[in-house]
């Protein structure tokens, strides 16, 4: 993550790789994070709902358990 980003003042709709310079491995792991976190299963294909902050939440509200 860039050292000078404060993840709080990202816009929802701001792409979370560029915004905080993740590289693949840095964004899998966000990923896999929310999914523990959260308890639903993201697949593979389901990653690009994850490029910003609201479209995570809106996947992870529909298909969180």
């Amino acid at each position: 993550m860039a050292p000078d980003t404060d993840p709080a003042a990202l816009p929802q709709d701001a792409d979370i790789r560029d915004a905080l310079e993740l590289d693949s491995l840095d964004f899998l792991t966000y990923v896999q994070t929310l999914s523990e976190s959260s308890g639903c299963r993201i697949e593979e294909d389901d990653y690009p709902a994850f490029a910003t902050i609201a479209g995570g939440a809106d996947f992870l509200a529909v298909h969180a358990t």
